[in-house]
């Protein structure tokens, strides 16, 4: 048993997926190679005005004006090729690629009550890919292109005979040079052909007219030339115009994504890293390795990384091609525990982070982690861990000494008066308190990093009593409360 997966008009519909709206608007494309240039196909809305294949360009203009002319290119059309490819080892590692826009699938290894759903859950990928495309299924490569062809979107072919006989003769692909003859017999169907004896049909027409009864009879069955999945996992398009806003790089972008998730998901592997390459205009190229938090196989998670790294972006020039690369890993399934200390979801956790610090600042964004030096409160930002690890076990735990004491944050500013000879604190003033100092210790100076200009400090310390027990400080910024003692 046979399936075939079929994109009519694969050259456009290539075309059609790399810009939204196209779909719905007269477009056209035309065969550079003839002289002069014709249409090879359009859309429903160009035959609307009037347009249709077989046209010059100068025809079809004078029919729509707001006609779009493309050509053919190589780079949209291997895209839009891998992702039909996707969908089909979906359904069968025994994969061909038949002509492009068609691939041929064995299922003789697929139970039949799951065939249809799988051929329907290939056709879904490929709408999501921007692609229409039908599917047929039948015992041979040609019945099951022939179910393709016909197919609205798909078609299995039961009975071999009833399916055959009403399709025209066309369907057959018969010789130029036969199909007066054909005509002149009044034959128009297949099975009008094949009501005729094959002896005859040979004797009179040849080997072509052979060939072509027993096209029209499906007796015609053949290997399959089996293709392997594409070893690496990477997308890349030249674009035909400069992409000076956000908005056409992100959508080419999701139809990269979209094509490699379902690569992925058909090799059972998930993605690790991504690595984006803008072309930009002035022939230079900018690339960036963004790390997931975990391996995903969700399109959501990779688009929304990719988005909120080029919210924050800019460039000198506009971008004229992109190549995205995925780098894959075998993901580990696990479930979630009771008392797990894991995030629940990593990639939404790592997704806010990275939109905080295009905000504020990479720098000012992780978890804070004292430095290992005497300077109070000195820390360093280090990147949040995805898991808790538990606490290390302690033998003693010493108990707490001497009064607690609770910090301000920010420091309150204060206004100190001195004695004029030992300059010791003898009234505080803040926005908060103000009083005579009735009793203090210190003063205890401490600084250090005297050897880097930029990072040395010094500081006094007091502790004093007001209304009630507080530390004040003095540094080079003035004089501050830091704390109440409880």
């Amino acid at each position: 048993m046979f399936a075939v997966l079929q994109i009519a008009d694969f050259a456009l519909q290539s075309l059609l997926r790399t810009e939204p709206g196209f779909s719905t608007r007269p477009v056209a494309l035309i065969d550079p190679s003839v002289r002069p240039p014709r249409l090879l196909a359009c859309t429903a809305a160009a035959r609307r005005c009037g347009v249709d294949t077989g046209q010059t360009s100068s025809q079809a203009l004078a029919r729509c004006e707001s006609l779009r002319i493309l050509s053919p290119r190589a780079d949209a059309e291997a895209d839009a090729g891998a992702g039909l490819l996707a969908a089909a080892f979906s359904i069968s590692p025994y994969v061909e690629t038949t002509a492009p826009g068609i691939c041929t699938v064995q299922i003789n290894g697929l139970a039949s009550e799951r065939r249809e759903p799988a051929l329907r859950s290939a056709l879904d990928h490929l709408a999501e890919l921007g692609l229409h495309a039908t599917a047929g299924a039948g015992p041979t490569p040609l019945l099951a292109l022939y179910a393709a062809r016909h197919a609205d979107p798909l078609t299995i072919i039961e009975s071999e005979r009833a399916f055959l006989a009403p399709l025209p003769l066309t369907a057959a692909d018969p010789p130029p040079e036969l199909v007066p003859i054909l005509a002149g017999w009044g034959l128009r169907t297949l099975g009008d052909l094949t009501d005729l004896p094959k002896a005859s049909i040979a004797q009179r027409l040849g080997p072509a007219g052979l060939a072509l009864w027993e096209r029209a009879a499906g007796e015609v069955t053949r290997p399959l030339h089996l293709v392997t999945p594409p070893p690496a996992f990477s997308a890349a398009m030249e674009c035909e115009y400069e992409m000076e806003t956000l908005e056409p790089v992100l959508f080419l972008l999701r139809r990269f994504i979209d094509r490699l998730i379902l690569e992925l998901q058909t090799a059972s592997l998930a993605a690790a890293e991504l690595t984006l390459v803008l072309t930009l205009a002035d022939e230079t190229s900018l690339a960036r390795t963004l790390r997931l938090p975990e391996p995903s196989t969700r399109a959501e998670v990779l688009f929304n990384t990719l988005h909120t790294y080029l919210e924050s972006l800019r460039t000198s020039t506009a971008v004229t091609g992109l190549r995205l690369d995925i780098t894959p890993i075998r993901a580990a399934s696990r479930q979630q525990g009771l008392f797990d200390r894991a995030l629940r979801d990593t990639h939404r956790f790592a997704e806010t982070l990275a939109r905080i610090a295009a905000i504020v600042g990479a720098d000012r964004v992780g978890t804070p982690v004292l430095k290992d030096t005497h300077r109070p409160d000195a820390f360093v930002l280090t990147p949040p861990a995805s898991e808790i690890a538990p606490p290390e076990p302690r033998a003693f735990i010493h108990p707490a000494q001497g009064l607690a004491l609770r910090r301000y944050r920010p420091p309150q500013s204060a206004t100190v008066e001195l004695t004029r000879d030992t300059r010791i604190p003898t009234y505080v003033r803040t926005a908060r308190i103000e009083g005579n100092v009735r009793a203090l210790a210190g003063p205890w100076r401490s600084s250090g990093d005297w050897w880097q200009a930029d990072q040395a400090w010094k500081r006094e310390e007091w502790d004093i009593d007001l209304d009630g027990l507080y530390r004040l400080v003095r540094t080079p910024e003035g004089w501050f409360i830091e704390g109440e003692y409880d």
